[in-house]
């Protein structure tokens, strides 16, 4: 395992941390392995420079035979308190829910906000730990999750991918972009389950606003209820009707709905045309 630190100030660039410190324990890896890693890395380490308001990053890299872990941490302000605190949120779980979203970004000038959200998909298994919270994305179980842990302070991102992977960046990013080709990122799956789990409950107008909060920038948002058993009907209205009518350029669609919960959907849209049912 190797190891290093660096001092975050105006000279210090991702690429050349990159090309200097990681790559060369890297490089005899498939070219899809080190394009792969040299996103995620400098995305991560960029993050790290521009948002932590830190003094110190540090990463480190365990190459084993069947794959890499790549660790890029920082000493700062902690990614969940800043969404936080710069979106006004009321509890820092409702990061992690906006985070699993994409296009979240606090500076909106500089950054797509696409860095994390790609960097999820990209690697086989990627977590973020800040100030007592770990969000956690499987890619090989499609799944994301909100635990606690006892890290204090700054951000630590873990990053581990196949040295054999056959994934590509490009296949990624496509799988994000419109049907008629355009290379926006322009389609999310949105995992409600995380939503319950910043503390909504799922029943009101209210939370149903707070939980849209950001879709109106996708043109395709796929709503995965997978772990979620009930829903409100004021909760559903607010999202599958009155939404869907106020945004006729969106596409809406729910997978893995529980016969309860399709059932208020299917309720609250039977005066319009539903959703679609993955």
């Amino acid at each position: 395992m190797t190891e290093h630190y660096y001092l975050i100030k105006p000279t210090l660039e991702e690429h050349s941390v990159w090309e200097r410190d990681v790559l060369p324990v890297l490089q005899d890896l498939p070219e899809n392995v080190t394009n792969t890693w040299s996103y995620c890395f400098t995305e991560m380490f960029n993050n790290s420079m521009d948002h932590s308001e830190g003094t110190v990053i540090w990463s480190s890299i365990l190459r084993l035979p069947r794959h890499t872990r790549i660790i890029v941490g920082d000493d700062g302000e902690g990614i969940f308190r800043r969404i936080q605190r710069l979106l006004g949120l009321s509890d820092p779980r409702e990061s992690l829910f906006e985070l699993s979203k994409g296009k979240l970004t606090t500076d909106p000038s500089n950054h797509s906000g696409e860095g994390i959200f790609f960097s999820s998909r990209l690697m086989d298994t990627f977590s973020i730990l800040s100030r007592g919270l770990v969000f956690v994305h499987d890619a090989r179980l499609e799944d994301d999750w909100l635990v606690r842990a006892k890290h204090t302070h700054g951000t630590a991102v873990i990053m581990e991918l196949s040295n054999s992977t056959t994934k590509r960046t490009v296949d990624v990013f496509s799988a994000y972009e419109s049907d008629d080709g355009d290379l926006r990122f322009n389609r999310t799956v949105v995992p409600v389950r995380l939503a319950k789990e910043a503390g909504h409950n799922l029943v009101s107008r209210s939370q149903a606003k707070r939980f849209l909060a950001r879709i109106d920038r996708f043109e395709h948002a796929v709503l995965d209820f997978a772990g979620v058993t009930h829903i409100g009907q004021g909760f559903a209205d607010q999202v599958f009707r009155v939404f869907a009518l106020q945004h006729q350029g969106i596409s809406l669609d729910f997978v893995n709905a529980s016969p309860e919960v399709e059932r208020v959907i299917r309720h609250v849209t039977s005066r319009v045309n539903p959703p679609t049912h993955g």
